[in-house]
């Protein structure tokens, strides 16, 4: 046999184990190869069409985690041994010398490239289990069982949506507690996937806290604190974690409180229940970013930033690296909170375009690695079970959403029935698949200046509407709802 014929049928068992050792003659070993890589492929063939939610479970249990992982190896270690062994089957020692340094040097080449495939599969999965053992270290919820299944009823208990609070936190050494600086609320259709993105601004003034709560009790009229002594403001909606944290005593001394306020208020003042939490670090989201290479933005005008103004993000449409990302989310030099809102929902909409399956796994360990700094959460890890395939969804869905800004609402005097009728419009329309832009006509309800005209004074026991407000005024918006990248300009 010649030097090329020795290769082509090691290439050929590589990827039909037995091959080599057929045309050798081992006719018993070369069928019984065969008829296991043929088992092998059909158990994998009905482990992917049996189970349920595959990626779910394996994202969601470890066990599957560590059988992946495991069976990488061994089958790492045998395709190893198969080229290994069908090169030898073969008989390279009776080409000329210059042929048998050829197919040796070749041979344990490819004995080499068939492991890689495995190799990193099983490193891979390891990054990942070690990041989401990270992340989910919430303790599981129950939930109701039906009689004979393992499984749940229903995972989503019965909600046609489910609404996770998004936060940005300016995490500093030289700062105690947690500023979220940025708050969105993602409503998503749990048939549909279409999904609102509800973004907050930072300095939502008069927060009001759900009756009967410590909070509320502490604060009747309002969360309303003395100015700082160099001017600023600590009772805004981003200070509500930290105060909560740092008062235990509201709350019968019990400590770490923030969470569960923060994602009580804001449900209470959108109207919402709020099912879980996710904080990320605004300086770990920029470690993201580098990790899938950059993201590509439509930087409309020069953005300035710095304690100095030092700082410049061009204009320009270009690949930003993390840092500058970040500071072209965050910076409020020559600008404002409103603007800055806008350019995180920038950001946040070009990160969901390109962060496509093939960045994701060629930068996988760095993507994995900067995630687990990057992400504090209370979603029980079994939940992720069933939020995998949501997110799945979310992908190909539609993506709306409604900032609360002026002239929507006034944040020094917030219309917080209008907030809760706006939020209702833009769940109803996305609920209905309406496209963006016509959420106000979607729900024939009443209109924000009406429910304005009769100021509340009482909380209301039956929709949770917000205490009373400073004023009444209030100015309706007819298109509140909005794509995610509409008015970020080309990319």
């Amino acid at each position: 046999m010649s030097a090329r014929g020795v290769l082509g049928w090691l290439a050929l068992s590589a990827l039909a184990p037995g091959a080599a050792h057929l045309r050798a003659g081992w006719r018993t070993t070369g069928l019984v190869l065969l008829s296991l890589y043929v088992a092998l492929l059909l158990a994998l063939l009905a482990v992917v069409l049996t189970t349920d939610n595959l990626l779910g479970n394996v994202v969601a249990e470890d066990s599957w985690l560590v059988s992946i992982t495991s069976a990488a190896a061994v089958l790492g270690v045998a395709w190893f041994a198969l080229v290994v062994h069908s090169f030898v089957v073969l008989r390279p020692g009776g080409l000329p010398q210059a042929g048998q340094i050829l197919t040796g040097t070749l041979a344990g080449l490819m004995a080499v490239l068939v492991v890689l495939p495995f190799g990193l599969t099983a490193q891979y999965v390891w990054t990942s289990r070690q990041a989401i053992d990270g992340i989910f270290t919430a303790p599981e919820t129950p939930q109701p069982v039906a009689q004979g299944s393992s499984r749940p009823q229903d995972p989503w208990a019965g909600r046609e949506r489910v609404n996770i609070l998004l936060l940005g936190g300016d995490a500093d050494d030289n700062r105690i507690g947690v500023r979220t600086d940025s708050m969105n609320v993602a409503s998503v259709d749990v048939k549909t996937g279409n999904t609102v993105l509800i973004s907050l601004p930072r300095n939502l003034e008069d927060v009001r806290f759900r009756p009967g709560t410590p909070m509320a009790q502490h604060f009747p009229d309002g969360f309303r604190l003395p100015p700082d002594p160099g001017g600023g403001r600590s009772d805004l909606l981003n200070s509500v974690w930290e105060y909560a944290d740092a008062h235990p005593e509201i709350f019968g001394g019990k400590q770490h409180q923030g969470p569960g306020v923060l994602m009580d208020t804001i449900g209470y003042t959108l109207g919402l229940k709020i099912d879980w939490y996710a904080l990320v670090n605004m300086w770990g989201f920029a470690r993201l970013i580098d990790a899938i290479g950059g993201v590509r933005i439509h930087v409309e005008q020069d953005v300035v930033f710095g304690k100095y103004n030092e700082g410049l993000v061009k204009a320009g449409t270009r690949k930003l690296k993390g840092a500058d990302a970040m500071w072209y989310a965050r910076s409020r030099t020559y600008s404002d909170d409103f603007t800055r809102m806008r350019r995180q929902r920038c950001v946040i909409g070009a990160l969901l375009d390109q962060a496509d399956p093939a960045t994701v796994l060629i930068r996988f360990r760095r993507i994995a690695l900067a995630t687990k700094e990057l992400i504090r959460t209370d979603i029980p890890r079994p939940m992720l079970k069933d939020l995998v395939p949501l997110a799945l969804k979310v992908k190909g869905a539609k993506v709306t959403s409604v900032q609360f800004v002026p002239p929507l609402i006034n944040t020094g005097y917030p219309d917080w029935e209008k907030i809760r009728q706006v939020t209702r419009d833009a769940i109803h329309a996305s609920t209905r698949g309406v496209p963006a832009g016509v959420v106000a006509s979607a729900t024939p309800a009443p209109t924000a200046s009406a429910t304005a005209a009769t100021p509340q004074t009482t909380p209301s026991a039956e929709t949770g509407t917000p205490g009373p407000r400073r004023t009444p005024k209030a100015k309706t918006s007819d298109t509140p709802a909005k794509s995610l990248t509409e008015g970020c300009g080309g990319a």
